[in-house]
């Protein structure tokens, strides 16, 4: 996107209100955490206000940002969320303890796959958010679409990373890998037979995917 109209959204947004989420916000700035950028976010939060989904599954925790703005847009939605690093599930515990959302969010310790059954039990999920290893996308997508509703969709962040998947002549050799594998696996969702998928280029990328009719 053009850095002005970028910028132009951005102001249009303008600062969280909401002292815990900026607080969050700075938090993983100065931790180099990462979240969804702002007008991602935002997008995200109005996909649930128009979808209303009444389960999320959230794969990548961080310090619970995303997970507590879900649970904002939609104060009835049930959202479980699982964080595979220690320290940022410990802090995640904190914040959702601020806000007094415990009853709204599930906070699940460990590695995704390692607890594939349990989650999936869990559900069905109107909505399954994948923000975690971004080398690991399709194997997450994979495991967990089983879990996904009739109606469901599963939203995937930071696909367009940068845009090194278009162009990552600046990046690192570890980027360009991590690139290649984001830009095999947008090219992988295009193609399924069963789902619909649209990238949306705000915030770091967005694709959002639902199942065909009928399947």
């Amino acid at each position: 996107m053009d850095a002005l109209i970028n910028q132009y959204i951005l102001n249009l947004v303008g600062q969280q209100s909401d002292h815990v989420f900026a607080s969050m916000e700075k938090e993983a700035q100065e931790t180099c955490v990462p979240i969804m950028e702002r007008d991602g976010i935002e997008f995200l939060k109005q996909l649930i206000r128009l979808h209303q989904p009444a389960r999320i599954l959230e794969i990548g925790t961080a310090i619970g940002y995303s997970a507590l703005q879900m649970a904002d847009a939609n104060k009835r939605a049930e959202i479980v969320t699982i964080e595979r690093d220690e320290e940022r599930f410990q802090r995640a515990v904190d914040y959702v303890g601020q806000f007094d959302v415990d009853q709204q969010i599930d906070l699940l310790f460990g590695d995704a796959f390692e607890h594939q059954e349990l989650l999936i039990n869990k559900g069905p999920y109107d909505m399954i958010f994948i923000d975690a290893a971004k080398g690991q996308y399709q194997r997450f997508f994979e495991t967990f679409a089983v879990a996904l509703g009739e109606k469901g969709v599963i939203i995937t962040d930071n696909v367009l990373f940068k845009g090194y998947v278009v162009d990552d002549g600046a990046a690192s050799k570890r980027l360009k890998k991590l690139s290649e594998k984001i830009d095999r696996y947008n090219q992988w969702l295009m193609h399924l037979e069963q789902y619909h998928t649209v990238i949306v280029p705000v915030g770091d990328g967005v694709a959002i995917t639902c199942k065909t009719k009928g399947v």
